[in-house]
């Protein structure tokens, strides 16, 4: 039968969501058994047996809603026999830049070092996007900070929601600037002279053209956090799936975007500024386990999306946000924008 099992759980109900994923619709009945530390599918004359990661137990009497979805598979809803485990606390990394520490910045999609044994004096956050606005709401004078820049000095590092700003100056590896030759004569459109004026500014890898953020001044890089990763120096660089990168960094993002402003909905822009995927964040307590299913009679839950795992050795769980997400591409959606 070859049947993928995917364990979905929310820590603060201590609830589980049972999906038993099908390749095929099978053509004989399906024989479910759940065990406090085991799952079993048989079909015809194929059987399925999970074994589940020892922090994790079922409660098999509180099995209830089966069903089957077409094209995703059959559903079964239960309770845990305890409570699962806590989310690791993992630092994010906003808390895992500290001052008076040298840091290598490394291109994320292919390992190249973007700036060399940086240290950075002050690591501080930056105020959210529209602070500016606040201001001229909480005060009844001018706005006096209209006229002034949040520009880092030489070794100061600001931290913003989605990206990081550090001095140009003094780098030992300077990223590749895209040069473009100036035109001469009027544009057609303010809109087409902003695209060229943001292409002008674009930092990109040299080894593999990826960009990795833009320049904010002559003096002032803002790297995006998805596409650039920093470690300490005295450290060694271990590369991770760009699939798997992405996810966390915006989990991370979304976590504590809610947490700090109070909200679950989202938005995704692109270059231009149009917004191109609307996000809702649905819980951040799930906890996910999964079974890819294989051709052999027994198997072991293994991380969900993570096809790096080995196939031997402990079995741990993965800590997850869950989502609902819209494309807004093509008109679509334009009612909940």
């Amino acid at each position: 039968m070859a049947a993928g099992l995917l364990l979905e759980i929310r820590r603060g109900t201590q609830s589980a969501l049972l999906v038993i994923r099908e390749a095929d619709p099978p053509s004989s009945p399906v024989d479910v058994s759940v065990a406090a530390d085991r799952v079993e599918v048989k079909s015809g004359g194929s059987c399925e047996a999970v074994t589940l990661p020892p922090e994790v137990r079922l409660a098999p009497s509180s099995c209830r809603g089966l069903r089957r979805l077409p094209g995703d598979g059959l559903h079964l809803r239960m309770c845990l026999s305890c409570p699962p485990p806590g989310a690791d606390l993992v630092s994010t990394w906003r808390e895992s830049l500290k001052p008076q520490k040298n840091y290598v910045f490394y291109c994320q999609s292919c390992g190249d070092v973007i700036v060399k044994d940086r240290k950075l004096l002050r690591v501080l956050p930056l105020p959210s996007e529209n602070w500016s606005a606040l201001v001229e709401e909480w005060c009844c004078h001018p706005n006096p900070f209209a006229r002034s820049t949040l520009h880092p000095q030489h070794g100061d590092c600001f931290l913003g929601e989605t990206f990081f700003l550090i001095n140009s100056g003094s780098e030992s590896h300077v990223p590749e600037f895209p040069t473009c030759c100036s035109e001469t004569g009027h544009h057609t459109s303010q809109s087409h002279s902003n695209l060229k004026s943001k292409e002008n500014t674009r930092v990109v890898c040299k080894r593999c053209k990826t960009m990795l953020g833009e320049t904010v001044s002559s003096d002032t890089i803002k790297y995006y956090v998805t596409e650039v990763i920093i470690q300490p120096s005295n450290g060694s660089f271990s590369p991770k799936p760009r699939s798997q990168f992405i996810q966390s960094m915006v989990a991370q993002c979304l976590v504590e975007l809610s947490s700090a402003k109070s909200t679950f909905r989202f938005t995704l822009k692109g270059d231009n500024g149009k917004i191109f995927i609307l996000i809702w964040l649905l819980n951040s307590d799930t906890l996910l386990v999964e079974s890819s299913g294989s051709s052999s009679s027994h198997g072991v839950f293994t991380p969900f999306g993570d096809i790096f795992m080995p196939s031997s050795g402990p079995v741990r769980t993965w800590n997850a946000v869950k989502v609902l997400y819209q494309p807004c591409i093509k008109s679509r959606n334009k009612e909940f924008m």
